[in-house]
């Protein structure tokens, strides 16, 4: 059965690869997050001729109280990136950056933009420049990548496709343009003079138009980590002379010979000037003092975050833990539609020992198969620096969407909505009856898919050891684990007793399977759930749209009659054009948000954070998490919403941290691993001046009181 269904799966997908590739191509020119809203627009006013202005650029529209940065960024934050790919014979030079504003957060003090900002970038077009013959276009392509903050920051990404007419002028958006180019600093013609005076700059420029005279000016060096941004400047005039005294940074981490320079108005009128250094800079400067107690709650913090070693687990252990958590694993919920699978499959072949035999061999070789090559692709991806945990392969959201389509079609097809032999060629529908152990091989990888994830919370030792040994002994750990996921299947096939046991085949196996169908729907309830994580409630609904659709073909590919083929025709034009028109949604990132709820009282984990929470002395919790593990899912729900352990970490005052791996995570990839481990859930408590505890992945109340009770 699940040859045939893959097979289907093909035929429907290749009527609709031309619609797909079409939507690959026509990326937007605009991404939208809770906080900002970035807009790739273009400005060509005399079409793209070489020797005349093209200029394109990033407007990022930000939401209320919510900024990004200059390029030099001030006390704390990052520059905003432009990443350009053109064409031959176009190059893009550099952002012609508007005048900036400070922004004081606390003590700090950066230079960004809010409201609504546009970044020009001159194009220039060389006679080498050839568009295409039938399009006739210029296709801009730009990688951005910006850091967005409030109180808290969130860095964001996007790419952005966007097509100018050559031969058209390109004015739609010149007052955009026109309005940024007139935001820019104007340049000086005199060069300005910088002293290092000790741990100060002693800064002179002159011949600065009289507008200006007597005004107090807004001081922002172009290079960053020389000047203290938050420190206030002392200035005068002499005449047409400005000067004024800066402090140097405890930071300052460069030595420059000029400093290129922008003088503002408290209106963000602004001039540039390029400074000569004179003067020689301070070797050493005096670090910041802190108090005493928070040195040594610093001191104490770093011995604390030194993880300890994990218990030694020798090679013959890890095989054995894999063996076992492979066993455990039949009783997980995610794999339960698959054993429907198979308990059909051995009741077709009751009073068959013969067929019980290359059913149960032929599973087991698909879930050993198909965990070594899970675990020989993980392996291989991290050799390549890929930073990848165990199941990864549901932190992609091509991947949930797929086996959603997969889970919906075996559904479908339990529930007696058609059968593949309807529509699949004589050749294929017979291949079946010819290898009988197909479909128990294909059980077993499909087993493997959707079940490996939850092997985690069984088997965390063991994969954290596999991932640092070596290729020839990590291999057998992954085989060990899916003959564990086999074994009852296998003993259960070369068991006469136990094939004597089951029922004979009759008309109770009708019933059955159209049973088997609603397990079948209630995972494709969870993917898209977990999808909803990936790509957001658009990606979630999208699915959703895609799976009526394709069932809406599998449906018509079904009828009898004359007009069968006309139906199915008309449904699968209307599948390719709705993978034409929401496809791109399905698949996409949604950027991570990492504002919580006041009133939530799990806050957002971050690499650094459970440092600077102990240096105060204040104990933490973290929760690392995904929304495709089963057991996070059911321990967030469970032991972690226990009253009486809310009351327990209130009372001791944990600062509660949630790392969420739904979707892939270098940071939280390496902090699994400081602690030994590659997969969800872990739970940590961490207490200033002791090591790290990590629990038991299978949380229960009593357990993690006690563990509370001694922070």
């Amino acid at each position: 059965m699940l040859h045939r269904l893959l097979t289907a799966l093909l035929l429907i997908a290749a009527s609709a690869l031309p619609i797909c590739a079409n939507a690959q191509k026509s990326l937007n020119s605009v991404v939208t997050t809770p906080q900002v809203r970035a807009e790739l627009l273009a400005h060509a006013p005399q079409g793209v001729v070489p020797g005349q202005p093209v200029w394109v650029g990033l407007q990022i529209a930000h939401q209320p109280e919510w900024h990004t940065y200059w390029k030099n960024p001030g006390d704390s934050g990052l520059a905003t990136s432009l990443t350009w790919t053109l064409p031959p014979g176009v190059t893009a030079g550099d952002i012609a950056w508007p005048v900036p504003h400070k922004i004081r957060i606390g003590t700090l003090a950066n230079y960004g933009f809010e409201g609504t900002l546009l970044l020009p970038v001159p194009l220039t077009i060389s006679p080498d420049f050839k568009p295409g013959l039938l399009t006739s276009e210029l296709e801009v392509k730009l990688h951005a990548a910006w850091l967005v903050c409030r109180k808290e920051c969130i860095p964001e990404e996007g790419d952005f496709v966007l097509k100018v007419p050559v031969k058209s002028t390109t004015a739609l958006n010149g007052s955009a343009f026109d309005a940024s180019l007139a935001a820019q600093p104007h340049d000086l013609a005199a060069r300005s003079k910088v002293q290092v005076a000790g741990a100060e700059l002693k800064i002179t420029v002159a011949d600065l138009p009289a507008a200006l005279h007597g005004k107090t000016l807004e001081l922002f060096p172009e290079t960053p980590e020389i000047t203290a941004p938050a420190a206030d400047i002392t200035q005068r005039w002499d005449g047409a002379t400005w000067s004024a005294t800066a402090p140097l940074t405890a930071m300052r981490s460069q030595s420059p010979t000029e400093m290129p320079l922008v003088l503002a108005t408290a209106e963000g009128q602004g001039y540039r000037t390029v400074a000569d250094v004179q003067g020689e800079w301070p070797r050493t400067v005096a670090a910041p003092t802190i108090s005493p107690a928070l040195e040594a709650a610093l001191r104490a913090n770093s011995a604390a975050s030194q993880i300890p070693a994990a218990p030694s687990l020798s090679w013959a252990a890890a095989l054995l833990g894999a063996l076992l958590g492979g066993l455990i694993l039949n009783l997980m919920p995610c794999v339960f539609p698959v054993l429907a699978i198979k308990l059909m499959g051995f009741a077709q072949h009751a009073g068959d020992k013969r067929a019980h035999r290359v059913d149960g061999l032929a599973y087991t070789a698909g879930a050993v198969l198909s965990f070594l090559a899970l675990g020989g692709l993980m392996l291989g991806l991290r050799a390549a620096g890929e930073q990848l945990g165990w199941g990864f392969q549901l932190q992609s959201p091509a991947v949930v969407a797929g086996l959603a389509v997969l889970f919906t079609v075996v559904g479908l097809n339990l529930a007696g909505l058609f059968e593949f032999g309807q529509f699949l060629p004589s050749r294929v529908a017979t291949l079946q009856a010819r290898n009988p152990a197909l479909n128990a091989f294909l059980s077993g990888v499909l087993a493997v898919a959707v079940a490996s994830p939850c092997t985690a919370p069984f088997m965390g030792a063991s994969l954290g050891l596999a991932v640092g040994l070596p290729v020839a002994q990590a291999l057998p750990i992954f085989a060990v684990m899916g003959l564990g996921m086999a074994l009852p299947y296998l003993l259960a096939s070369l068991s006469p007793a136990l094939a004597r046991l089951l029922p004979r085949p009759g008309a109770w196996m009708a019933t059955f399977r159209q049973l088997m169908a609603f397990p079948m729907f209630a995972t494709v309830a969870w993917l898209v759930w977990v999808l909803g994580q990936q790509s957001g409630i658009d990606g979630a609904g999208s699915l959703l749209v895609l799976l009526v659709a394709m069932a809406a073909v599998l449906w018509a590919l079904g009828l009898a009659g004359r007009t069968r083929w006309a139906i199915a025709t008309l449904s699968i034009a209307a599948l390719a054009g709705v993978i034409s028109a929401v496809g791109p949604n399905v698949i996409k990132n949604t950027p991570v948000s990492n504002v919580v709820a006041a009133t939530d009282r799990w806050q957002p984990w971050e690499p650094g954070r459970v440092e600077q929470t102990l240096a105060t002395g204040q104990p933490v919790m973290v929760d690392f998490t995904a929304a495709w593990c089963v057991t996070c899912q059911y321990n967030k729900k469970t032991t972690l919403s226990h009253p009486a352990v809310l009351a327990d970490l209130e009372a001791k005052n944990v600062q509660l941290l949630r790392a969420d791996w739904t979707r892939r995570d270098p940071d939280i990839t390496a902090a699994l691993g400081q602690l030994g481990r590659n997969g969800v859930p872990v739970y940590v408590l961490y207490k200033a001046g002791s090591a790290p505890q990590v629990l038991s992945e299978v949380l229960n109340v009593d357990d993690l009181r006690a563990a509370i009770a001694k922070l």
